[in-house]
């Protein structure tokens, strides 16, 4: 965990005070390590009491109960998340009704251990729609001694009846400064112009950053970033780029590129004249645009990277650019 720390202080200011609200909805974008924030809350309170002078999520408490957490088997830790399809590797697309009610069948039996019972729903965003329902009545009379923890990628989408009774923890990105100093510690052997690609690829989010350091970032920026220096005559780098983001096997790719295009464009825009930074938005519109109207439509990567890399050729000096 990086860059959290106010979403830590929040929480132990409210146990420490023993006014603990019953039902925590964690948002922020995906990679944010809200997942593991929950992890260490229902750590935390089942190997504590009900208040202290704890100041870190990370105290040791009851050994026992930590061993039974390490274990994945401490009796009061109830986790729902998409289970495995037919016993394969791909997941469902929901959390089914089925596991909300056998949730809700344990929160019917008393305490067996400790002072708390905790649920971890990662993310809520994956409930059906029963599922959802039946977590809202479960919330609106909450068990005693019973903590919801709920993980959300995007609260907005949320039942606001459900929002409405969760206090909300909200992860931001982590500033620039962090992650260099974070990822430099993590990946002491990586270039120094890789880790700033990497930063500014990630936007602050820590899981995106770790998923792309094998990905060669730098390199793929410096292509990217020599299509809107020459502005490609002749089509040859741009060319090259629908190549290597086009076609199914390559959609990491491309994914890739569509994290990367938003922090050069917005380098671009920092080196350049105040008077000069309408056609860089302009651009940057454009960009959104592409990439929306190819997740509504066939979503085709080599003409995705194509279009990309037109809208960053018009960025090119005009004397660099082929005459029309």
């Amino acid at each position: 965990m990086i860059g959290q720390a106010d979403a830590e202080a929040a929480f132990l200011e409210a146990w420490q005070a023993d006014r603990l609200h019953h039902a925590w909805l964690l948002a922020g974008p995906q990679g944010m390590g809200k997942g593991s924030f929950a992890m260490r809350v229902a750590r935390f309170l089942v190997t504590h009491g009900r208040s202290g002078d704890a100041t870190t999520l990370d105290d040791p408490g009851d050994s026992a109960a930590s061993r039974l957490v390490n274990a994945g088997n401490h009796p009061e830790i109830i986790h729902l998340t998409r289970q495995p399809k037919d016993k394969g590797k791909e997941l469902a697309r929901n959390i089914t009704i089925d596991q909300v009610r056998g949730m809700i069948r344990r929160l019917h039996l008393s305490l067996s251990l400790g002072e708390w019972r905790v649920v971890i729903i990662d993310a809520v965003d994956d409930l059906e729609t029963d599922g959802a329902n039946a977590l809202l009545k479960t919330l609106e009379e909450p068990p005693a001694r019973t903590l919801f923890l709920l993980v959300s990628h995007s609260p907005g989408r949320l039942l606001p009846t459900i929002r409405s009774r969760c206090r909300i923890l909200r992860f931001q990105p982590v500033g620039r400064d962090v992650m260099t100093s974070w990822l430099h510690d993590l990946r002491p052997m990586l270039d120094m112009a890789e880790v700033r690609a990497i930063v500014t690829a990630s936007g602050g989010v820590p899981g995106k950053a770790l998923a792309l350091i094998d990905s060669d970032v730098a390199a793929l920026e410096k292509k990217l970033l020599a299509i809107a220096t020459t502005g490609d005559p002749g089509n040859r780098l741009r060319d090259a780029l629908a190549r290597e983001v086009g076609g199914s096997s390559n959609r990491e790719r491309l994914e890739l590129v569509i994290d990367i295009v938003p922090g050069l464009l917005a380098r671009i825009a920092r080196e350049r004249p105040i008077a000069e930074i309408a056609p860089v938005l302009a651009q940057w519109d454009r960009v959104q645009r592409t990439v929306r109207d190819a997740i509504r439509g066939s979503y085709d990567g080599a003409m995705v990277g194509f279009e990309i890399g037109n809208c960053l050729a018009e960025l090119a000096p005009r004397e660099a650019q082929p005459a029309r």
